[in-house]
């Protein structure tokens, strides 16, 4: 008998692109419009899977999830949704999810998924509620970051958080702690690389009184002070050698001295680090120890630099402009489609960081209700005019795809590739005066490819 999989979703494109793809692996589909409908459903029969859109009219898909974990709590659920930020992927996942498939989805990746849950029918867990980062992203490495966040949500692991500077690594050890079972404990920050080395001892594991000129009384240290939460070790490629020694052995023994004490502290703390070095580089060169390095990186979650993400731009921007604006107790503000450009195009030396600064920045100094291309400052608007023209039409394009992607546009190779080639075709024969061989050549065709293709795209024969 054929597993019976279904799908919950309010956009009919949607709908008919997993009905087709998965009717094709012999299953069969039962679709849904809105999860009430769904749901009336579910008291009748049960599926083998199910797959919901999260953001839906009436009841949505994180709601019909727990509902359905109280009628079916074997039924594995895949959720799927547009809304690719970390608070909708961390509650998915706390909230019983299988899996979590960003749209648009690869269809290959899907039916692998789907496969999965029917393997493994695994019991749902209870839901939990949950705390997001603020994240925001398209881009499949972003996409990434979140699963892992979400898989990990659950757990004490150790995690190593790399990344350059400005990327968010706090935000998501942060975000790691809030979902974890230590969410009521503790959440400790040091950056390793702020603090001198003949003080960072201290600050780490605390001193007695009269340790040193200076200590005229007993201090916990950050170790202490995490007690039963979570260290956050900022920049932990910096620490010196000696104290990755010292460190080591508190992590294996869960104990220490205060400088300048005689009594063992014990202490319950989960280590998350982060580095926007690479710590394999400096094992190989003797500058970190290795033994500590693979202690650290039980899990490792890599943050793309925004220079590799710029699909998630224009939803950041919009994120941090009525940020901002709650901030200031201004108008929030808009950004025209030429100062967007200007963004995509800028490499973002300081990451999202930088991009939310400068969105702050806007929010007071900009003239009008919207930020224009005269308004930004001269390292962005310099590039534009440089190089940025060929990199925005091809940043439009890649946002236009997408959004056909997201749509279920069938055969979407085949239509941009027709739509591009009646363009190159058209401006091409204008360029040339309509002379058809002088058109080829300057597309690098044969005359016979341009006819044949002339008649494709329906183009004026030409001369």
């Amino acid at each position: 008998m054929a597993h019976e999989v279904w799908v919950v979703d309010d956009d009919d494109s949607i709908r008919w692109v997993l009905e087709q793809a998965l009717r094709q692996e012999g299953l069969d589909i039962r679709s849904f419009s809105n999860a009430d409908d769904a749901m009336q459903a579910l008291s009748r029969s049960q599926p083998d899977a199910l797959l919901t859109d999260i953001r839906m009219p009436g009841l949505d898909g994180l709601e019909m999830m727990e509902r359905v974990h109280q009628l079916a709590p074997q039924l594995p659920v895949i959720v799927m949704t547009a809304h690719t930020d970390l608070d909708s992927a961390v509650s998915a996942y706390h909230r019983g999810a299988f899996e979590y498939l960003p749209k648009p989805f690869d269809i290959d990746e899907t039916l692998t998924t789907v496969r999965r849950a029917l393997e493994s029918r695994a019991p749902a867990e209870a839901p939990k509620t949950t705390a997001g980062g603020g994240f925001i992203g398209n881009a499949r490495a972003m996409q990434e970051v979140f699963r892992l966040i979400g898989r990990l949500s659950k757990s004490e692991l150790s995690v190593l958080i790399t990344g350059e500077t400005g990327t968010g690594k706090e935000v998501i050890a942060r975000t790691l702690h809030e979902t974890s079972p230590r969410a009521d404990g503790p959440f400790v920050a040091i950056n390793t690389a702020a603090i001198p080395a003949e003080l960072l001892e201290s600050e780490l594991f605390g001193h007695e009184k009269g340790a040193f000129t200076g200590a005229q009384a007993a201090r916990a240290g950050r170790f202490e002070q995490a007690h039963g939460g979570t260290l956050f070790l900022d920049e932990i490629g910096d620490m010196p050698a000696s104290m990755q020694t010292r460190l080591l052995r508190v992590l294996a023994q869960g104990e220490f001295f205060r400088v300048g004490g005689h009594r063992m502290i014990s202490v319950d703390v989960r280590i998350l680090a982060a580095t926007h070095q690479d710590l394999e580089a400096k094992v190989r060169k003797g500058e970190f120890r290795e033994d500590l390095y693979h202690r650290l990186n039980v899990v490792k979650i890599h943050v793309p630099p925004l220079r590799e993400r710029t699909e998630d731009i224009p939803a950041l921007v919009e994120h941090f402009l009525q940020r901002a604006a709650e901030d200031t107790g201004l108008e929030q503000k808009w950004i025209s489609p030429e100062a967007l450009d200007a963004l995509a195009v800028y490499p973002w030396p300081g990451n999202v960081r930088e991009l939310e600064n400068f969105c702050q920045r806007m929010t007071v100094m900009a003239p009008g209700d919207a930020i224009q291309f005269s308004d930004l400052p001269e390292e962005m608007t310099g590039r534009v005019q440089a190089d940025g023209q060929e990199q925005a039409w091809e940043n439009h394009l890649r946002q236009w795809v997408a959004e056909q992607l997201r749509k279920g546009v069938p055969e979407l190779a085949q239509v941009v590739t027709q739509r591009v080639e009646a363009i190159l075709i058209r401006e091409a024969l204008h360029a040339t005066g309509g002379r058809k061989r002088d058109a080829a050549e300057r597309l690098g065709w044969g005359r016979n490819t341009l006819t044949r293709k002339l008649g494709l795209v329906g183009e004026p024969a030409g001369k």
